[in-house]
């Protein structure tokens, strides 16, 4: 009976790893997709300049694919040492989310005010040599979310030492159409709108937060249960 039931639980955490390696394997295919062909979008941040969605998308798929290999080898040759190095890696980055999670909300209005600041820092490093990926960056941010600069549009004028602002931040499109009035340009602030649109949107980004933390607690089971059940088969056959 004991016996089958590490068979059972063995061959669910394969699965459970195989699928959970795919996933990895899905994750650093997108990143490096998004490296190659849209090498110049880069982050918003002139604090983090490697902070970007590809880079991002390479390094979790990368975790994520060690940790499914681990899981699945550790599985399949109901190995001690790799299921307790499976548990212990998947708890470590689950206490981590967790503890950036509490950190995020307990810290909101230090975090506002230093990505505010952090933003407005880099607006000057637009359309100069070497930072196309940033200049790319909001260009897309103005465009699609109909909003310009940070706090207001007054932020671009401080960047240029005139009454002008980028040509992304115009109604409609225009060659140079950022030095005409501000009656042409859009009055919303990006930081806001961005973050409005990040709140409407909060229940589906916490349904996914919800469901990776059911994802990891269940590898973590998995890992566990199948680790007792083979230190207990060691234990018998000894």
């Amino acid at each position: 009976m004991a016996h089958n039931c590490l068979q059972c639980i063995k061959y669910l955490m394969f699965v459970f790893n195989l699928l959970f390696w795919l996933g990895g394997c899905g994750i650093l295919g997108v990143g490096i997709w998004l490296a190659v062909t849209q090498g110049n979008f880069a982050t918003l941040s002139s604090s983090f300049p490697s902070l970007s969605a590809a880079n991002l998308l390479i390094v979790t798929g990368t975790f994520i694919m060690i940790i499914g290999f681990v899981g699945c080898i550790g599985a399949i040759k109901e190995n001690k040492c790799l299921l307790l190095s499976f548990f212990i890696m998947l708890l470590i980055i689950f206490l981590l989310e967790l503890t950036v999670v509490i950190l995020f909300f307990v810290y909101t209005d230090k975090i506002d005010k230093y990505a505010q600041r952090d933003l407005k820092k880099g607006l000057h490093l637009y359309g100069t040599d070497g930072n196309i990926g940033l200049t790319n960056a909001w260009s897309i941010i103005q465009t699609d979310f109909r909003c310009c600069g940070v706090s207001n549009y007054t932020d671009w004028f401080e960047v240029y030492n005139t009454t002008r602002v980028p040509d992304s931040c115009c109604l409609e499109f225009s060659e140079n159409c950022g030095l005409h009035s501000p009656g042409t340009w859009w009055k919303a602030p990006c930081y806001e709108t961005v973050k409005v649109w990040l709140q409407e949107n909060l229940l589906a980004v916490g349904i996914f937060g919800l469901c990776t933390a059911m994802v990891q607690i269940l590898g973590l089971t998995f890992a566990m249960t199948m680790y007792c059940q083979v230190v207990k088969a060691d234990t018998y056959c000894a």
